[in-house]
């Protein structure tokens, strides 16, 4: 047994950054994949009207595929549980308005306090507990992708945004990581 070595991460940020990386390879074999199309057949596409088609397609696509939001499966697991009863809790909630600057602090902090919720889950037997899990999983996988050393010194820490309840704080955290989906 001592030559066994302990895996560095949690097994569940590995997944979930395997995950990302596999949506990421698929997206640019698709790009490639589209550029060799075009690469080879672009003249003779332009000459009729379904060449024409297929640019403007493969043009939506990579439009599309580069629009996704990094945010879109922590925003999905969000609507599963913002209707849930059985979580009962009062969290640090922060604002929905806050300098550009300062929406890193503010994402952290919405997962500091999904923490929370986590062990609130826990400790009730939730009905939404794995879906509260797959959030906060997600949530750190994109976080620690997107680390951000510089925080300027007027964004507020967690504690001193206000207290709000289970449902105030789900609807800030939505309409937070809506607004970030849009930037």
């Amino acid at each position: 047994m001592q030559g066994m070595v302990q895996p560095t991460r949690n097994s569940a940020e590995a997944l979930s950054r395997l995950e990302s990386q596999k949506t990421h390879l698929k997206n640019i074999c698709l790009q490639y994949q589209l550029y060799l199309l075009l690469k080879s057949h672009f003249l003779c596409l332009l000459k009729n009207e379904t060449g024409l088609i297929i640019i403007f397609l493969c043009a939506y696509v990579l439009k599309t595929a580069a629009g996704h939001c990094k945010w879109a499966e922590v925003l999905k697991d969000l609507e599963q549980i913002k209707t849930s009863r059985d979580i009962d809790v009062i969290l640090y909630t922060a604002n929905t308005d806050e300098d550009k600057e300062c929406q890193e602090p503010v994402m952290r902090c919405f997962f500091l306090e999904m923490k929370v919720i986590v062990q609130e889950c826990y400790i009730k037997n939730c009905s939404k507990t794995q879906d509260v899990v797959n959030i906060l999983k997600n949530g750190n996988a994109r976080l620690e992708n997107n680390k951000n050393s510089a925080t300027s010194t007027k964004c507020k820490e967690c504690e001193e945004y206000e207290e709000k309840n289970f449902t105030e704080f789900i609807h800030s955290f939505v309409k937070v990581i809506q607004k970030e989906c849009k930037h």
